[in-house]
């Protein structure tokens, strides 16, 4: 896993209702993506349960909070619905951008699949912070917490 500060891989996936996002969309703010195995599964339930808390506190801080699987937008669609998710969920069907960050490799019992991950980007599109084993309870809180450190360390500079 690459260590940061180091610039964040551009990215085009879509949404749940097809339309596509850039990571270059977002330039000028703070981003908090993550990528998660698999809609609707216990451990990315309550991962996503915790971001969909978090989310406003980070958007009062200026980020925006991007959910990446392998799932497809009607499962996307569901999933937020069924748990009130507040953020954007985007699909990588082929994982090309799921590979591009790191976020897929060994996982239990020899098996690959993706990684539970969360990346920091900060506005000049750096990756500032890398969660490698991302615990789901209380992961939304934690996120918030180090986004204040990086951001008072950002402005000193």
């Amino acid at each position: 896993m690459k260590q940061p500060p180091y610039p964040a891989p551009q990215f085009t996936l879509p949404d749940s209702e097809g339309n596509l996002h850039m990571l270059a969309n977002y330039a000028g703010k703070w981003v908090v993506l993550y990528f998660y195995p698999k809609d609707d599964t216990p451990g990315c339930t309550t991962e996503a349960c915790a971001m969909r808390d978090a989310r406003d506190d980070l958007a009062d801080l200026g980020a925006e909070v991007i959910g990446i699987s392998k799932d497809d937008a009607a499962s996307h669609e569901k999933f937020k619905t069924k748990y009130n998710l507040n953020f954007l969920l985007l699909s990588d069907k082929d994982g090309v951008t799921i590979d591009a960050y790191g976020a897929w490799g060994a996982k239990q019992f020899g098996r690959e699949g993706i990684l539970r991950r969360t990346y920091i980007i900060d506005p000049d599109g750096i990756i500032q912070k890398v969660y490698g084993r991302v615990t789901p309870v209380g992961h939304g809180e934690q996120v918030i917490e180090e986004l204040k450190k990086l951001q008072a360390k950002h402005e000193t500079l």
